[in-house]
């Protein structure tokens, strides 16, 4: 008798301790409800740059979100471009770079130096340009083939994205990689490795303007400032 009693007691005590279904049905609802606020305040501002709320603009994740977005918006525009590169010129087609004035936005300083084998000019040149928060540009020269050209750039506050490449009308080719990054600074011999437009892109990442400045000393026949 004892033993059934104690039995019976245990039974209850455990009963008691399970967790009635109403319980588990209010415990459900208030996981799925934290879970929608932290995607709706959190997840989306910090992901996709969307921010329904405005809680994510405030605590700065919606910044985030925006850079992240663009940042794979590029790397899908690079992967395009290098999936339809001809990297190989074609035979027996060779340009014929004609000088030209440089635009407006440039402050070009001319050597008249010696002619090389293939028609282009020793030239010097110095561009700024200033750039707002996410805003890019381009600089470009015409050079032929084998064609060299130093440069140095750098910013007065912060790292700029910057793309080294080049493209061809003439010889179909759309895109053609030589260096990318972050940087404040970089400087280098660029050497044309086909007859076409070679030259800098850049973006500014910052949260601030900055203002970009582009020496340039070498075989080319023009400069200027593509976008």
């Amino acid at each position: 008798m004892e033993n059934k009693v104690l039995i019976n007691k245990s039974r209850i005590s455990t009963e008691q301790e399970l967790p009635s279904t109403k319980r588990l049905i209010k415990s459900t609802i208030l996981a799925a409800a934290t879970a929608g606020v932290l995607l709706v305040t959190v997840v989306m501002p910090a992901e996709y740059g969307i921010d329904p709320t405005g809680i994510g603009n405030l605590i700065g994740l919606k910044k985030m979100g925006e850079i992240r977005v663009s940042l794979d918006k590029e790397a899908a525009a690079d992967k395009a471009k290098n999936s339809r590169i001809d990297t190989k010129p074609k035979q027996n087609e060779v340009s014929t770079p004609v000088a030209s004035t440089p635009q407006a936005t440039s402050t070009p300083q001319t050597s008249n130096a010696q002619t090389t084998s293939v028609g282009a000019k020793t030239l010097n040149h110095e561009m700024q340009v200033t750039l707002a928060p996410d805003e890019g540009t381009e600089i470009k020269v015409d050079m032929s083939k084998g064609n060299k050209v130093q440069y140095a750039w750098s910013t007065n506050s912060g790292k700029a994205n910057f793309d080294v490449h080049a493209d061809s009308k003439t010889l179909g080719i759309d895109y053609h990689q030589y260096s990318k990054g972050s940087s404040q600074s970089e400087q280098g011999t660029l050497e044309a490795a086909f007859d076409g437009s070679h030259g800098w892109f850049w973006r500014n990442r910052t949260s601030n303007p900055i203002t970009i400045t582009l020496k340039t000393k070498g075989e080319y026949t023009d400069i200027k400032r593509m976008k």
